[in-house]
Formats: C-alpha cells, sequence, structure tokens
C-alpha cells in the first residue's frame, strides 16, 4: 500500500504492479481513510461529508475520518487529494465548484477535474437558498432587490469562498436582477453563516443544509431557494426564479479518488458509498433539508462532471467571473 505514483511508474516489470494491486484491493480497507472536505466545518457538503463517512465507516469496517481542509474556494482539499498516494486512503468529497466552477473560473490550475482524479459516485443533489438577516428590512426576493437598487453598494453578501457555487449564485442574481452588492467571500459556509447570524454581513446564499435549521428556528429569513421548484422541505418559500425568471442554481457532493486509484478499491469504496445513501436516518436528515439522493456508478458521475462542466461555461463566462 505504500506506493506512489513516481513509484509505480518507476517499476520496470509491469507484472510487479498487477500483482501487488489486485493483493491491496483484496484487503482494502487495512486502516483509516481519509475523507477531505475542502471547505470549512458547518457548511452543507461538511454535513452530507459526516453523515455519509459514519455510515461508511460501518460498511469497510474501518474508520472514514472527515478531514477539513478549506481555503481557495475548494482548491486547497481538492488539490491534495489529486496528488494524494491513488491507494484509496485519501479521497475527496467534490462539488460543483470543484469540478466545475473553479477549474473554468481559475487562471492557474492547480489539478484537472477529470484526468486528476477517479469517480467514485454521485451521492446528493442540493438547492441553495437566498437568505438574510432578520434585521434586514425585507420579507420577499422583490422588496430585497427594491432596497438594493434604492441603496447601491450599501449591502454586502456572504459566500462560502471565490468560485464556489454561493459566490456565482450572488453573481447571478446581481446581473439578472440588476443590483449591486459587494461579494464578501469567507473559507466555508460556517464563518460565513456565523458572521450573517452576528449581523456583521446582511445577506448570503448558502447551501440549504446548513442553513435550514436558522430558516426554522428564524434565526434566519429565507426569501427564496434558486432551484426551479420549491424545496419540499419548505413548500412554501418561493424560488428566486418566481420573481427573477430563469434563475437557477445548485451544488452537488460526490466522491472522488485520486486519479490511477485500482478499479477494485475504487468498487469498494462505490459500495460503501451508496450502501450509506440507504441508511433510513440518513435518508431521514437528507430529506430534512431537501438534498435528493442519487448514487451512482463511477462511469455515471465521470459523465456527470463532464455535462456540468459544459453547462456552467458559458454562464461563468456571462457573469465574468475569474480568479487568480
Amino acid at each position: 500500500m505504500g506506493f506512489n505514483r513516481r513509484t509505480v511508474l518507476g517499476l520496470a516489470a509491469g507484472s510487479i504492479v498487477a500483482s501487488v494491486l489486485p493483493a491491496a484491493a483484496e484487503t482494502f480497507p487495512e486502516r483509516a481513510i481519509t475523507l477531505v472536505v475542502p471547505f470549512a466545518a458547518g457548511g452543507s457538503t461538511d454535513l452530507v461529508a459526516r453523515l455519509v463517512a459514519a455510515n461508511m465507516s460501518k460498511s469497510l469496517g474501518q474508520q472514514v475520518i472527515v478531514e477539513n481542509v478549506g481555503g481557495a474556494g475548494g482548491n486547497l482539499g481538492a488539490a491534495r487529494v489529486a496528488k494524494a498516494d491513488p491507494d484509496g486512503y485519501t479521497i475527496l468529497m467534490g462539488t460543483v465548484a470543484t469540478h466545475a466552477l473553479n477549474p473554468l473560473m481559475l487562471k492557474t490550475k492547480p489539478y484537472d477535474p477529470v484526468t486528476d482524479f477517479a469517480p467514485v459516485s454521485l451521492l446528493v443533489v442540493v438547492p441553495n437558498v437566498l437568505v438574510v438577516n432578520p434585521q434586514l428590512p425585507v420579507n420577499n426576493v422583490k422588496e430585497l432587490i427594491d432596497l438594493l437598487k434604492a441603496n447601491p453598494d450599501k449591502y454586502s453578501y456572504a459566500s462560502s469562498g471565490n468560485g464556489t457555487p454561493l459566490h456565482l449564485s450572488g453573481e447571478l442574481f446581481k446581473s439578472m436582477a440588476g443590483v449591486k452588492m459587494e461579494h464578501i467571500p469567507y473559507k466555508g459556509a460556517g464563518p460565513a453563516l456565523n458572521d450573517l447570524l452576528g449581523n456583521q454581513v446582511s445577506i448570503m446564499f448558502d447551501n440549504l443544509p446548513s442553513s435550514s435549521a436558522h430558516i426554522k428556528a428564524k434565526s434566519l429569513k429565507g426569501l427564496g431557494v434558486t432551484t426551479k421548484e420549491r424545496a419540499p422541505s419548505f413548500p412554501d418559500m418561493p424560488t428566486v426564479a418566481e420573481t427573477v425568471p430563469g434563475y437557477e442554481t445548485y451544488t452537488w457532493n460526490a466522491l472522488f479518488a485520486p486519479a490511477g486509484t485500482p478499479p477494485e478499491i475504487v468498487a469498494s469504496l462505490n459500495k460503501a458509498a451508496n450502501t450509506a445513501l440507504t441508511n433510513p436516518e440518513l435518508i431521514t436528515r437528507m430529506n430534512d433539508f431537501s438534498a435528493q439522493i442519487v448514487g451512482s456508478t463511477p462511469e455515471a458521475l465521470a459523465d456527470h462532471v463532464k455535462a456540468e462542466i459544459a453547462k456552467w461555461e458559458p454562464i461563468v463566462k456571462s457573469t465574468g467571473v475569474t480568479l487568480d
């Protein structure tokens, strides 16, 4: 299990690789697995990761330990996994940010979302939501637009980081609604939510899972979900598109291993992940915040990533968002 890419590529006899990797796959896993979440603790991706990791641990017989590696809109954590040994012991909770948006926005790309990863499984699709601090004098999307137009550049909105789906949600909203507000990036949804709750910032586009409890407790106002249809867990909350026709964003969570991970190990991780998604408690939690459970083959996830890149490319170009 100590082989890294350089060691494997340097082996003169291909038969050695062929004999060692399947043998390793047969005993996988023999120790704990690190699941890298490329954002700070407390956000939607972190929540999904911890639910999935706990149930994968049961299936695999070894702990799946969540490690938060936040920063650079998810790029630091994703790049770490891309460069990790392809042995299945370091895997990534990827998102639309790490595997579609960031690669489209970044001037310098630390990894390739297609060639540097081995897809494992598409786990869930998650709505985003427009939330505001209760002290902001608005109760719906129209009132927010009117307030922003009457006070250009006075208000700011938070996101989980530059280039994230939440950042793009805000920029798309500004463009389509014809309003101005400053973007304040954080190292994850958790820190951004803390400042929103404390009224250091007034507005945020968040993943619905991490804001749902605050909306129910009325510590935040949910103005609208960003999907085409209303979220089942909040049937009375309108969509943003009901006020801004055509507006739509969302995110998703999926498992990836480094490129070169043996297919047998990918298959083991896929089986454990998809089994985790059948756990009744996990299903209940996901339903609570309207996360749509998927579970897929590695091949289906590979196709999904390519489709997402193709879908978001014209949107990213239209907003003009680029990242250094």
